[in-house]
């Protein structure tokens, strides 16, 4: 494996690049039995299709992804993503988190370094996300990021095999809450 290129520090964990020889790891943790049920997915991605995909991405400027790190130990444990309106200077906010690493308040620290960038360094003025009403970890996690609930898709998305409503979540620069890691890493 290679080392990783951190981007950002925070306090448990960081941000780094996205490395190609960790596209197994992240495969594996796309196709996990409940990410596809936080997505409301019904089938995992076919590895082919997930390879191809890393190829396109890598140009793709509207689609920026980030590596979530421990900082103990380096170890990649997610990804964040942020599908960019270049035009709106919003984008959507996507997170999927290793199984083994869930459950550890991680996913709030992960969502906020990414508003973090998105804000200070990626200058977007609103982020947004839709998370399945029945994932209240998740409406939890993305709140203490400084997301805000702004509506809802009725029955939009599926838990369980049963249509269930998607929570639409945004937050603006003005909601982010405390200090910023980026101000801080450049003395700012």
């Amino acid at each position: 494996m290679s080392d990783p290129h951190i981007l950002l520090n925070g306090d448990r964990l960081a941000l780094g690049m996205p490395r190609q020889d960790m596209l197994p790891e992240y495969h594996q943790w796309e196709s996990d039995t409940r990410t596809l049920l936080g997505y409301g997915a019904q089938f995992p991605q076919a590895w082919e299709s997930r390879v191809s995909g890393w190829e396109r991405q890598r140009g793709n400027q509207s689609l920026q992804q980030f590596e979530v790190l421990r900082t103990a130990d380096k170890e990649a444990i997610g990804l964040t993503t942020l599908h960019v309106n270049g035009v709106l200077h919003t984008a959507e906010f996507v997170i999927v988190l290793a199984p083994s690493e869930r459950g550890k308040g991680y996913a709030a620290e992960a969502a906020r370094l990414t508003l973090d960038w998105a804000f200070h360094i990626g200058a977007l003025r609103m982020v947004w996300l839709k998370v399945l009403e029945p994932n209240q970890a998740g409406v939890s996690a993305y709140e203490k990021a400084g997301f805000r609930q702004s509506g809802r898709l009725r029955q939009s998305g599926y838990w369980l095999g049963r249509p269930v409503d998607e929570i639409l979540m945004d937050a603006l620069p003005n909601d982010f809450p405390g200090p910023s890691a980026v101000t801080a890493a450049v003395g700012g």
